[in-house]
C-alpha cells in the first residue's frame, strides 16, 4: 500500500523508559536529551565509550541511542554490550559515516535500526519505538547523493589516516581531484 507508513508504538506500553544517549557531540547529545525526555523517555546521557559502558553495567537501558564514532573507541562495542547484558533492549544507532558494512554489523550486534546523522529527535523516536515486524518508513529528508558521495570519501580518507594518495588509489580518483573535493564545505 503506497504511502502508507508504518505507526509505531506507544511510549505508554513499555514499563521501562529508560534511554542512554551516547554521542560525544555535547550540544547534539543535550539536544536530543532534552527532546527525548519531553517524549516521556527517562534520559541519561554519555560522552564516550568508557562512561557508557559504566552506565550500562549500573543500569541496563531498555532504549540507547549510540553514535557509532566516539573519541575513546567504537559504539558497536556498546551494542553489544547492551544487547548481551538485555537482549530485549532497543538499540538504535547514529553515524555521519553511513555504509552498509557498518549498518550490517550494528544490527548483527543487537541495533534495531541505523540512522545517518544528523537524525532529528523525531526519526529517533520512530526507530526506537517501530513494532519489530514492520519496515521503517522511508525518511522525510534523505541525504543529497552528493551528500552521500562526499560522505564515503571523508570515511574512506579517515580510513587511509588522512593520507590523500592513498584514498585517492583506493577510490580509483585522480589525487588532485580528491584534494579539490577535500578542500569543499560538505553538500547539502
Amino acid at each position: 500500500m503506497r504511502g502508507m507508513t508504518a505507526q509505531p508504538q506507544s511510549l505508554e506500553s513499555f514499563a521501562d523508559k529508560s534511554l542512554l544517549i551516547v554521542e560525544d557531540d555535547e550540544p547534539f547529545r543535550n539536544r536530543l536529551a532534552r527532546a527525548m525526555e519531553r517524549r516521556g523517555f527517562e534520559v541519561a546521557t554519555a560522552c564516550g565509550v568508557e562512561s557508557a559502558m559504566s552506565h550500562v553495567s549500573a543500569h541496563t537501558p531498555a532504549f540507547a541511542v549510540v553514535d557509532m564514532r566516539l573519541e575513546d573507541g567504537n559504539g558497536l562495542d556498546i551494542v553489544e554490550t547492551i544487547h548481551k547484558v538485555r537482549p530485549d533492549a532497543r538499540v538504535v544507532m547514529l553515524t555521519g559515516y553511513g555504509n552498509i558494512t557498518t549498518a550490517v554489523a550494528a544490527v548483527k550486534l543487537g541495533a534495531i535500526d541505523y540512522l545517518a546523522k544528523p537524525a532529528d529527535a523525531d526519526d529517533v523516536e520512530k526507530a526506537l519505538l517501530a513494532k519489530p515486524d514492520e519496515k521503517p518508513a522511508p525518511p522525510e529528508n534523505p541525504m543529497s547523493a552528493d551528500r552521500v558521495r562526499w560522505e564515503h570519501i571523508q570515511r574512506v580518507y579517515e580510513l587511509c589516516n588522512h593520507n590523500v594518495s592513498e584514498t585517492a588509489r583506493r577510490l580509483n580518483m585522480h589525487r588532485r581531484t580528491l584534494q579539490r573535493i577535500l578542500a569543499k564545505r560538505s553538500p547539502r
